[in-house]
């Protein structure tokens, strides 16, 4: 499948570009600097642009059959506006080249997510520790959520560095409560797993390690 990854220099976008190929994916990266994109392949090609230059996202997109997001902002105490706008960027361009899915990763917290927390948790993290980021997140969701596509709002709990296990749970509903965190190998895989599987369409998912 022709996959294109936004934020493919991160932690967890570089990992979700090393499973997408070893599967056998076509996967075009969009990066700012090429230079901090390792891995080489003959299934890979890099597009060299910002978020807000809607000529080389459309490069990026056209005949894509699907799209992921792991762009997260760099701060917990200042706003990007500039990621919220380049989901509005991204969005359009792929609702005029009909790329149908689009796979966004978020985080527990954001949405009515927050509604699934204990109440001390959710003041530390949702209105305190993580409202900056989770601001963003829940503008970029509800833009998702509004449009045309096939869109899954991935919201996993803390991320870690751990190796993939493949022992998670993920649900829509109330969970049972256990850990918060999961290994950003384990979030890679989830995401692309989505692209075989239409049970979160238009779903926002939680996913945390077993």
């Amino acid at each position: 499948m022709k996959i294109v990854v936004f934020g493919a220099t991160g932690k967890t976008g570089s990992l979700l570009i090393e499973q997408a190929l070893a599967k056998g994916h076509q996967v075009t990266a969009y990066v700012r600097n090429p230079q901090s994109i390792k891995i080489e392949n003959p299934n890979l090609k890099i597009v060299v642009g910002n978020l807000s230059e809607t000529l080389k996202l459309k490069d990026a997109l056209v005949g894509a059959e699907a799209c992921f997001s792991t762009l997260g902002g760099n701060s917990l105490t200042k706003r990007s506006p500039d990621l919220v706008l380049g989901i509005e960027n991204i969005v359009q361009v792929m609702e005029q080249e009909v790329v149908p899915r689009f796979i966004y990763l978020s985080s527990f917290g954001a949405g009515d997510s927050k509604l699934l927390m204990p109440g001390i948790l959710k003041f530390f993290m949702v209105d305190l520790f993580l409202r900056v980021p989770l601001a963003d997140h829940n503008m970029n969701e509800q833009r998702i959520m509004s449009s045309k596509l096939q869109w899954t709002l991935v919201r996993p709990g803390g991320l870690t560095e751990g190796p993939f296990t493949g022992n998670i749970s993920f649900g829509t509903d109330a969970f049972k409560q256990g850990k918060t965190s999961i290994s950003r190998a384990d979030v890679a895989a989830f995401m692309l797993s989505q692209l075989e599987d239409s049970s979160y369409s238009k779903k926002a998912v939680w996913l945390f390690e077993k």
